[in-house]
């Protein structure tokens, strides 16, 4: 009998581990954004839509579902040229939805000698990787909310694919129950407030980092913006969603007061500590699943600016 029990007890414990996103997960896809070969995902260029294409393979592995038409990815026009955002979409028990975003596109290459690209792993290659290993954790799941995950495109030219992809009429039917939005936003390193933690742009403006936190298992913890001064709520790509009265804000571990790979050919993979993101990408994924429409309706308070 006490064999029987430890036997059980160890198929459950295997079960529960299994489900976790690993660290060699974590590592292939980050390292193959940020890769040489992706020369920088500038948007306009084949790498570009290689990487779009890419990420619309991790969505098929997940089983999501498309968004719109009959494709994970939704053109928007760039310089007369068809450029690409990624979505697609995880069924939960409610018609309410939690989204997950990040850009995927760089800024490209230089002509000096040496090392010459920009690979982005952190800006926001990590980002990127941080939304799949959510879509992963859940891809045998039923949560209750249901999920999207976006992929946009052109941030890096002034938010193009998040403002195109936000004011696309064809998905509407997402937004009316878009209950908040997660976009993840350079998380390749560790936080200055340390391990298994993050912070949230705009915390002042909503109770959503109140009500995460209240749900957050092992230690996760979201921190407020420790550079508000910056407006860093209204620099990235949550603000297309904001401007839609979507609770929407970015989510990030930069350490801006010592980061010195922004914008940097040296945003490579020698900067990512592909364990602590793993942790907070299995911890923010567990979370959510303790997440529902009745636990987790975040609000918008009157300090914010929608235009």
């Amino acid at each position: 009998m006490k064999k029987l029990i430890y036997l059980s007890l160890s198929f459950f414990a295997t079960y529960a581990f299994a489900q976790d996103v690993s660290e060699e997960r974590v590592k292939t896809v980050i390292s193959t954004l940020a890769s040489d070969e992706m020369k920088g995902r500038e948007i306009g260029t084949p790498e570009n839509d290689k990487a779009a294409e890419y990420i619309a393979k991790l969505f098929k592995e997940n089983n999501l579902e498309y968004c719109t038409g009959k494709s994970y990815l939704v053109p928007f026009d760039y310089q007369g040229k068809t450029a690409y955002n990624v979505c697609g979409i995880k069924k939960g028990k409610s018609e309410k939805i939690l989204g997950f975003s990040g850009h995927f596109d760089h800024i490209g290459s230089n002509d000096k000698p040496g090392d010459n690209i920009y690979n982005g792993a952190d800006d926001d290659a990590s980002g990127i990787t941080t939304l799949v290993g959510i879509a992963d954790y859940f891809k045998n799941k039923k949560p209750e909310f249901s999920m999207v995950f976006m992929a946009f495109n052109g941030e890096e030219k002034g938010m193009l694919g998040s403002i195109a992809i936000s004011e696309d009429k064809k998905l509407d039917h997402i937004y009316n129950n878009l209950s908040a939005l997660f976009n993840f936003e350079m998380v390749a390193t560790e936080s200055e407030f340390g391990k298994n933690t993050v912070f949230i742009t705009g915390d002042e403006f909503s109770d959503l980092d109140e009500l995460f936190n209240q749900n957050a298992v092992n230690s996760l913890k979201i921190h407020p913006d420790p550079y508000a001064k910056q407006q860093l709520f209204y620099r990235s790509d949550n603000v297309s969603f904001v401007k839609k009265k979507i609770i929407a804000h970015s989510i990030s571990t930069a350490d801006m007061s010592k980061i010195k790979h922004y914008h940097q050919a040296n945003d490579d993979m020698s900067i990512v500590n592909s364990e602590n993101m793993t942790q907070i990408i299995n911890n923010f994924a567990k979370t959510l699943e303790k997440l529902s429409p009745k636990n987790f309706n975040p609000k918008y308070n009157d300090k914010v600016k929608f235009n």
